[in-house]
């Protein structure tokens, strides 16, 4: 398959994919931390959404996409997550900068759910429901790919089956206090919180590659 994975820095799931033998292509913003510039685009994915585009990779390569037969997608959840709630409404009054840059998340959200493609899973946390994203289709946890964490995570499912469980542990760590996490401070945190769990992307790779 030829699968875009779509605001990911870390690679991790285009790796687990490549391993599988698709043609897979991560792109983000960021440039790649995954160590193959070659896989990755570092640049706005919005315009390789539909297929029928043409696209460098960070090894100067160039590339053509006629059709994505998948996209699976991770777009930023800053301003769409339960956690930053509080954020959005101090002392009774809606912070309207960050109320217009949740209304524009929730429209790169529904750019991606909404691309040609067949198959498309976009992965967030629990999101505020007054920027109306759709009823996800599965809820998962860490700790059904064999990290101790919990942290509820929702998938929007289109064209492809539930992410199957791989090896169910008992949950020792919030995500907050998971030592991965603690150890690092700042914007370095965030990003590290960011990554996915190799165990959760090799699990995507088993059940859907």
């Amino acid at each position: 398959m030829k699968i875009l994975v779509a605001c990911e820095e870390s690679q991790r799931v285009c790796i687990a994919f490549r391993a599988k033998g698709h043609e897979v292509y991560s792109c983000d913003l960021e440039f790649c931390s995954g160590d193959h510039p070659e896989w990755h685009v570092w640049n706005d994915v919005t315009p390789l959404l539909n297929g029928n585009c043409d696209f460098l990779t960070c090894d100067g390569k160039s590339h053509h996409i006629d059709k994505w037969d998948m996209i699976i997608a991770f777009p930023p959840c800053t301003y769409l997550s339960r956690g930053g709630g509080n954020s959005l409404v101090k002392n009774g009054v809606m912070d309207m900068e960050r109320f217009e840059k949740g209304k524009r998340a929730a429209e790169f959200f529904y750019k991606i759910y909404n691309a040609d493609c067949p198959k498309i899973v976009i992965e967030n946390p629990v999101p505020i429901k007054l920027f109306g994203l759709p009823k996800p289709t599965q809820v998962v946890e860490p700790y059904m790919f064999g990290v101790p964490v919990s942290k509820t995570t929702f998938l929007w499912l289109k064209g492809v089956p539930f992410c199957c469980p791989t090896n169910v542990v008992k949950p020792t760590y919030t995500f907050t206090d998971y030592p991965l996490f603690k150890n690092s401070y700042g914007k370095y945190k965030q990003k590290n919180r960011s990554k996915t769990f190799p165990e959760f992307a090799a699990a995507m790779a088993l059940s859907w590659g």
